[in-house]
């Protein structure tokens, strides 16, 4: 699979510090990508998931732009430094930015909410004019362990799930991806990458993100995990939106280049429609100017600025849109001078690493 771990930077060795050192397990082939996200997950053990209101919870008062800065962390787990909003943290030898999505989820909402659950844990309940509900429980360390959406009619779509006995075992972070063999990419490039600037028809970024894994899901992950780890990140495909443009230094978004986005949102909408419970990744990339945690910061920004270019400009909801910076780790172009190329996001649909498919069908 040379041309994807050259892309990702090469798939076996991020994100894990000591992983070299490590016994890995052996390539195993596991014959070709699955069919569809019901066979990505087979390996995966049904179980019966708990409704997202159905523990009591204690009303308290909070507001959304605490629960990134102020969360407890994990041992291990240094506070390198705070850019406004964004927190840089450094663990097993790798450096990532932390920021929150709640003001992005809770924008323009009738009424949120904070409630208070049994093991540390909290619930935020997002009520939007319409009548659904988006309701999110956080772990102690402020991970994402279950977000659905419920509709007026009362039906729960599980956005993510993740079993909390991955969390009791670990009181620290680490890379679930270590857990896995090296990835064996069985497929052409051109099947597990999509360039924009290779884009023919619009159809083009529908038929690629309704792609499954190109491998079988070992268990559910939390998004934040997903976000951590490349060689879990790896299993989803990916959309290189080369076209879009940040000019040196900034994570605006221009008129012109939002409208670059339509082919990508046309395609999201398509997929929402067949499952509402669909997440996409998208990932923030820099070029090399700069120090590492400035970019992780910007290219964290510039994200974000994607996941609200997609609400405001195209409906997109934005609880179906999760976003991480990885700063100039990944470049796409192995340069330390300003590059257009780097900087860049790529877009992945995860659902099936962070939801349990046949509960939303």
């Amino acid at each position: 699979p040379q041309d994807g771990e050259q892309q990702n930077g090469g798939q076996n060795t991020q994100q894990g510090g000591d992983q070299g050192r490590k016994p890995v397990a052996a390539p195993v082939d596991q014959g070709p990508p699955p069919t569809d996200d019901r066979a990505a997950q087979q390996e995966i053990k049904p179980e019966k998931i708990v409704p997202v209101t159905e523990e009591k919870g204690t009303r308290v008062e909070r507001a959304p732009d605490e629960i990134a800065r102020d969360r407890r962390r994990p041992k291990g787990v240094d506070v390198v430094r705070k850019l406004g909003d964004r927190v840089i943290l450094q663990f097993n030898n790798q450096t990532f930015v932390q920021s929150n999505d709640a003001p992005r989820v809770t924008r323009g909402a009738k009424e949120v909410y904070y409630e208070d659950l049994s093991g540390d844990r909290t619930r935020e309940i997002v009520e939007r004019d319409n009548g659904v509900r988006i309701v999110t429980i956080r772990n102690r360390y402020g991970d994402v362990i279950q977000r659905s959406r419920i509709a007026p009619d009362g039906r729960e779509y599980v956005l993510s799930y993740v079993d909390e006995r991955h969390y009791e075992d670990d009181s620290d972070w680490r890379d679930p991806g270590d857990d896995l063999p090296p990835m064996r990419l069985t497929i052409p490039r051109r099947e597990y990458i999509l360039d924009s600037e290779d884009v023919e028809s619009p159809d083009d970024y529908y038929e690629f993100l309704e792609q499954p894994p190109v491998e079988k899901v070992q268990r559910l992950y939390s998004i934040d995990e997903v976000k951590r780890s490349a060689r879990v990140r790896d299993i989803a495909r990916r959309v290189d939106l080369d076209t879009l443009n940040f000019e040196f230094g900034s994570a605006s978004i221009s008129d012109t280049e939002v409208q670059k986005l339509e082919g990508v949102a046309t395609a999201m909408e398509k997929l929402l429609k067949k499952n509402p419970a669909e997440t996409f990744l998208i990932e923030g990339h820099t070029d090399a100017v700069g120090t590492p945690e400035a970019n992780l910061a910007l290219s964290d920004r510039r994200a974000e600025a994607v996941a609200e270019a997609l609400t405001n400009a195209f409906g997109i909801p934005p609880e179906n849109l999760t976003t991480q910076g990885y700063g100039e780790e990944y470049l796409k172009v192995n340069t330390a001078a300003p590059n257009r190329e780097n900087r860049r996001v790529a877009i992945r649909r995860i659902t099936s690493l962070v939801a349990p498919v046949a509960s939303n069908n």
